[in-house]
């Protein structure tokens, strides 16, 4: 019997059948002892340059996760492989400490993550991400965070007085509305209710807060829609952002076979509607295209949340920043 389970890998020279039935897949964690953290974007899709990925692989599990490809450079592949064997970067806070006191660092905005879920179940027992926020805080560094995981209100305190040091938010990312439908694409994930509660935590904090509708995978979540970004607003998020479901590379594999599984009534439809928006295919891999679709499909799906964004005040956005917050401890011992 051939394991199916992860996609053949492209990296790989050989791909391997088990005999027999396969073992149950458990929790495989590694430590590395990463030699940098932060690392460079250069992508014209994405709204920042700097990114700290603390962990590799993620037990949130979503089925669309653009992560997974990055598993099969590991030598391992993009389904199980990729929600069963963690990474974890062990030493990130002292890599992220020694990095920004370097003389060419300025300051920039740093994002948490670029990646896979900085506030992942491990992050509870690593405390990796909150050590290096420690350190953006002792250097008044901006930061931006993404995560799907009620986790985070572990760290409201030291989010709100980092946001009075220098300009940061979290985007709290909630792309379905029915806790089953997201059990069964994002199973390891909380659910809905928790992530904005947890929202609504950190904006009585005074953190600033946003939501993000991600993936919108037709057919299936953008009807979610009005009730995700009134829920967003109830709980004191300031703004809304939305990117289409991307399913490049081995992501396809791993996404379609979770849906025929566990929504197989949908299936059909979902496909359809994102063949409709992509061009007669399922994804789309250009620069400037690939978080967006086309048609009138798509448009109606835009239009209806802006509509809902402007009618909630999602619509806002941060000021530019003047000039940099940032400081190296030394510095700010200097001004005494």
């Amino acid at each position: 019997m051939r394991h199916v389970a992860n996609p053949p890998n492209p990296y790989a020279r050989d791909e391997v059948e088990w005999l027999g039935e396969p073992p149950i897949a458990r929790v495989e964690v590694y430590e590395e002892e990463a030699r940098t953290v932060l690392t460079r974007n250069d992508s014209p899709d994405v709204p920042f340059t700097w990114s700290v990925n603390p962990y590799r692989g993620c037990l949130h599990a979503c089925a669309y996760c653009y992560a997974r490809p990055d598993h099969e450079r590991l030598g391992w592949g993009a389904g199980t492989d990729f929600e069963t064997r963690i990474v974890v970067k062990v030493r990130a806070a002292e890599l992220l400490r020694k990095e920004l006191a370097r003389p060419a660092w300025k300051g920039e905005l740093i994002a948490f993550s670029g990646d896979t879920d900085c506030y992942q179940p491990l992050e509870a027992s690593y405390g990796l991400t909150r050590r290096c926020l420690e350190v953006c805080y002792a250097y008044r560094n901006p930061v931006g965070i993404i995560t799907k995981s009620a986790l985070i209100r572990r760290d409201v305190d030291l989010l709100a007085s980092l946001c009075l040091e220098t300009p940061s938010g979290v985007t709290m990312s909630i792309p379905f509305h029915d806790p089953e439908v997201a059990r069964a694409i994002e199973p390891g994930t909380p659910p809905p209710r928790l992530r904005f509660e947890a929202l609504k935590a950190l904006a009585d904090a005074g953190v600033p807060t946003s939501v993000l509708v991600a993936p919108i995978i037709p057919g299936l979540n953008d009807g979610d829609v009005p009730a995700i970004l009134e829920a967003a607003a109830e709980a004191g998020a300031r703004s809304a952002g939305k990117i289409l479901l991307r399913l490049q590379g081995s992501v396809k594999d791993v996404f379609l076979r979770r849906l025929h599984a566990a929504l197989p009534e949908r299936a059909g439809r979902v496909e359809a509607r994102l063949r409709e928006i992509r061009g007669d295919t399922l994804t789309d891999g250009r620069f400037h295209h690939r978080m967006r679709g086309e048609g009138t499909y798509w448009k109606a799906v835009d239009d209806l949340f802006k509509l809902h964004a402007r009618r909630l005040g999602l619509d806002e956005r941060p000021p530019p920043q003047a000039a940099t917050t940032f400081r190296r401890p030394e510095e700010q011992l200097d001004l005494f």
